[in-house]
């Protein structure tokens, strides 16, 4: 499709931080911080379900460097949540700063403040805790209605009501549904039943938890954190410390790696009560260890998944239901798991006749999971879309054909969706594109290579969101300086997506200038405007529109204080990017002269904030095909070609929409192939570290190749969608379809490693 012509948006340029990055300029929290704080150190409990009976810390208080030790008696009694999520939040309020009875294994037991590390590890052996070890709910199947109760507290509280019983290890539970399934299906030639299971996979992102603490020159809390939330982060702090949120200060610096993690609220709790019981500055820095063992990782899922067909191909019903394993706390749990199926089941919305979506999210006694890149659709496609390239081989139908057949088009409704209207889709020219570019005629078929190995593709789609529709906001302040520049100010969070330098992008092109003109500050509580935070697939899309409403205030400010200085109507006068322009005598004041006319005896300002939401949240669209060689002798999948095509509306700087996208792919690859999160007997991480969780590197890679179909979002800043998360998505469903086509064996547990393929277990 023909798509309008801009001068900033839509073209390839560095990331605003390149240089300081590729430098390696002092940049990330524990750069820019003092390195003279206190040491913060976490005790972590060896049990999974238990009760501290006794904890003695007098003798290692006496170690020298020890300021201080601090148990459950220490701290408030206040139950929060530190899901990073919009007010009231759907998670509930179940975690104290440190809790008596202990819930999974490596919860922290007690907080250690010391003046240097060594003092701190050495207080850690000395610390004498005795435990009244409790029953373990260890298996999620076996947790609803469980009589061993993950959360008995009295004091358990749900913000919203979301289905939520903690006496019955409920953290949520709901349905929905469109037509009889259960007629449709007993009239469907085909029906696909199977249970699909993914695990807890580990963001692992190269920058661990780590937060700073102090009090400022005026007494109140400074937080500075590798935090995606700032301003949820702010309100976690106050809810856990029962401070007022104006006594609170977050900023974060540059984030080396999210990925969602840092939506969650995972470390800055703990030096933020060491600095108000000591009035010292104080630093904790999660080792690779407990990223792992106390992190946020991907929900674990099993999803149930019955799929109806008619003999010629037609999808008739999907019937869902995902059971999510919650672990010891509720934090996203109750949002995840609706994406399993309202970013599923609507792809197939063109045939669909009727489907039901239901779900349970349970307490076990495991370590509590977080928010994740693709936040629960990732496990949903994965049944999907398997689901539906097992019909495809069952009918004997190439599987692009049966996509073209029943996908979601332009215009159509989408009632798996919230009702919403596909606006902006372009997913069959995706499959089309990407058939043609990836050579799918040639690739498809099974061809032996000798010595044991074959060559063969699978395909997948996707779809995600943009923001969470009738919830999300985003905020931008854009200000004019004295040499006819700007800096805008954000609240979103830039963690290498490159956030920072689309939104400038944007605000060049609303103020016709050059990119470079932009400066970009965020984001930082007391200085940016509210912003929900970035997740969810928001910021091009939510914030990028307040920037974008934001300029277009501030070129009619500049044109009315234009209009003060040669006293005229608003009207008269015109911004051309470089200045301003009375019309009817052509004289043009530079932006340097509106810029300080504000600054003499002047009641305007040259600056404007806007705010933005949305009551939809467009999905962007994705097609996936991988060939693959297997070895069937040792079970080895080698990766030959991934190709992807992506329809994320116009893409604001295609080379960072091109880097995304590669990224999220690897990742999904290593969800699939490598990556493994398993539970000791005790409850306990084997994968503790990156020696024992393999991550994919470029060396794991073959051709990867992303190219992009345009769609104009008519919600969305000058066209665009979002791109973040749903290129995960699509590696998993399309991998278990090429190791079939090599194997003849269905694999529906994540990951599929060496071993299950040699010996040939489902």
């Amino acid at each position: 499709m023909e798509t309008k012509e801009y001068k900033v948006v839509g073209r390839s340029m560095p990331k605003k931080d390149a240089t300081q990055l590729l430098l390696g300029k002092p940049v990330y929290t524990d750069d820019i911080t003092p390195d003279d704080a206190l040491v913060v150190k976490l005790l972590r409990s060896p049990h999974a379900n238990a009760v501290v009976s006794e904890i003695q810390t007098a003798v290692a208080k006496r170690i020298p460097g020890i300021v201080d030790i601090f148990t459950w008696e220490d701290v408030p009694k206040n139950r929060f949540a530190i899901a990073g999520q919009t007010y009231p939040e759907p998670s509930p309020y179940d975690r104290l700063i440190l809790d008596r009875h202990i819930r999974f294994v490596g919860e922290p037991v007690a907080i250690i403040a010391a003046e240097n590390e060594k003092a701190a590890r050495k207080a850690m052996k000395l610390i004498k805790v005795k435990y009244e070890v409790l029953e373990a709910v260890l298996d999620f199947r076996k947790a609803k209605d469980h009589p061993v109760l993950v959360h008995p507290e009295d004091d358990w509280f749900p913000p919203c009501e979301v289905g939520g019983d903690n006496r019955r290890n409920l953290v949520a539970s709901g349905e929905n549904h469109d037509g009889d399934v259960e007629a449709v299906l007993s009239d469907c030639d085909v029906v696909i039943e199977h249970t699909y299971h993914t695990k807890a996979f580990d963001q692992a992102m190269m920058e661990t938890f780590r937060t700073y603490t102090e009090f400022d020159r005026y007494g109140r809390l400074h937080v500075v954190s590798s935090t995606q939330i700032v301003f949820h982060c702010r309100r976690i702090l106050s809810n856990a410390l029962g401070i007022p949120k104006n006594r609170i200060r977050v900023e974060k610096p540059r984030i080396g790696g999210g990925f969602g993690a840092k939506q969650t609220a995972v470390s800055e709790v703990y030096p933020a009560f060491v600095t108000m019981k000591t009035g010292r500055p104080a630093k904790i820095i999660f080792t690779r260890e407990e990223s792992h063992i106390a992190g946020s990782p991907r929900h674990e899922m099993e999803i149930t998944l019955r799929l109806g067909a008619s003999r010629d191909g037609t999808i008739r019903a999907i019937d869902l239901y995902t059971l999510s394993n919650s672990g010891a706390y509720g934090e996203h749990g109750p949002t995840t798991v609706g994406l399993s199926g309202h970013k599923s089941i609507p792809m197939y919305t063109g045939s669909l006749e009727a489907f039901r979506f239901s779900y349970d999210v349970v307490y076990s006694n495991t370590l509590a999971a977080g928010a994740y890149r693709g936040y629960g659709a990732t496990q949903g496609i994965f049944a999907v879309e398997s689901a539906v390239n097992e019909l495809s081989e069952k009918l004997g139908m190439d599987p692009t054909e049966i996509r073209l057949k029943n996908m979601v088009r332009e215009g159509m409704v989408m009632p798996a969706y919230y009702g919403e209207t596909a606006n902006a889709c372009a997913l069959d020219r995706c499959l089309a594109h990407c058939r043609e570019m990836f050579e799918w005629d040639k690739k498809y078929p099974v061809r032996d290579m000798g010595n044991g190995k074959v060559r063969c593709a699978g395909v997948a789609m996707a779809m995600q969101g943009s923001g969470i529709s009738n919830v999300d906001v985003g905020s931008a302040t854009i200000k004019l300086t004295e040499d006819g520049g700007y800096i805008l100010m954000i609240g979103a969070a830039d963690m290498g997506t490159g956030c920072d330098t689309i939104l400038a992008q944007m605000a060049a092109e609303s103020l016709g200038c050059d990119v470079d003109k932009i400066s970009v500050f965020g984001a930082d509580t007391d200085a940016s405007p509210y912003d929900s935070g970035s997740y969810a697939s928001s910021t091009t899309y939510i914030t990028g529109k307040a920037v974008e409403n934001a300029c277009e205030k501030l070129k009619k400010e500049i044109c009315a204080i234009g209009a003060e200085i040669i006293g005229c109507s608003a009207e008269e006068i015109q911004f051309d990017g470089g200045e301003v322009i009375h019309l009817p005598t052509g004289k043009k004041i530079p932006l340097s002269d509106i810029a300080y006319k504000c600054q003499c005896f002047s009641e305007r300002t040259a600056e404007a904030t806007a705010s933005h939401s949305s009551p939809v949240s467009p999905p962007p669209y994705m097609v996936g095909m991988v060939e693959i060689e297997l070895d069937k002798l040792t079970g080895k999948v080698k990766i030959i070609d991934y190709m992807a095509v992506v329809d994320c509306g116009i893409p604001i700087n295609p080379a960072l929409a091109r880097i995304q996208a590669e990224g999220g792919i690897v990742q999904g690859i290593g969800h699939t192939l490598y990556e493994n999160l398993t539970f000791m007997e005790n409850g306990g991480l084997i994968e503790k570290d990156l020696m024992q969780y393999k991550i994919p590197t470029r060396l794991d890679m073959g051709k990867l190749t992303v190219e992009f179909e345009h769609s104009h979002e008519p919600t969305g800043p000058f066209g665009a969608k979002s791109i973040g998360e749903i290129v995960i998505n699509t590696p998993a469903p399309a991998l278990a379809h090429a190791i079939y086509r090599a194997t003849g064996v269905w694999h529906r547990e994540l990951p599929i490693t060496p071993e299950k393929i040699v010996f040939g277990e489902e």
